[in-house]
């Protein structure tokens, strides 16, 4: 016999194991994004010498340039001193926190991909800041006079998920369908 004060969701097993599998794939778009972003930094690092090198022209509008990131994305608090990594580091990893049991709690399949892609960035430059003390990034895009902050693979996955979000909840939320 069912405890009438403990409230039960409706079983539907297709609900389910589809939001099981769709969890499934957003840890697994955590661990691919974390696992590219840490190789490419690797790969800029250690084979490629890019500290050594400083900036390297791929293309034009696009160079390898090494910074040593000790702010946060954009370089946005940059002089909070020494105890910035610490501070970043300590904030980020409350956050990517935050985001693993939203992708847990979450019913929406596009939040818990988009939000496990933001986390795998997360923690890949948490990883940086625990070993360097500062973010590995070398990707510069430029054109026409106008250059773009110098960032890396997490960087973009960060960013490129947040604007997900907010364009989904700004313009699809209201459409989404309701449930009882």
């Amino acid at each position: 016999m069912q405890d009438p004060q403990v409230e039960t969701l409706p079983q539907d097993s297709s609900l389910s194991f589809s939001l099981k599998r769709v969890r499934y794939a957003g840890f697994a778009l955590l661990l691919l994004v974390l696992l590219v972003d840490q190789a490419s930094k690797y790969w800029v690092l250690e084979l490629f010498h890019l500290p050594e090198k400083v900036s390297v022209l791929v293309f034009p509008g696009f160079r390898l340039s090494m910074v040593w990131n000790k702010a946060i994305t954009f370089g946005l608090f940059g002089r909070v001193g020494i105890y910035g990594p610490v501070i970043f580091g300590l904030l980020s990893s409350i956050i990517v926190v935050i985001l693993l049991v939203w992708m847990l709690r979450t019913q929406s399949r596009m939040n818990i991909l988009v939000v496990g892609a933001i986390a795998g960035g997360a923690i890949g430059n948490i990883i940086d800041r625990v070993r360097f003390g500062a973010v590995v990034d070398f990707i510069h895009l430029y054109a026409y006079g106008w250059s773009w902050y110098v960032f890396n693979i997490a960087d973009s996955a960060i960013v490129c998920g947040v604007i997900v979000l907010l364009v989904n909840s700004l313009f699809f939320s209201a459409l989404a369908p309701v449930r009882k």
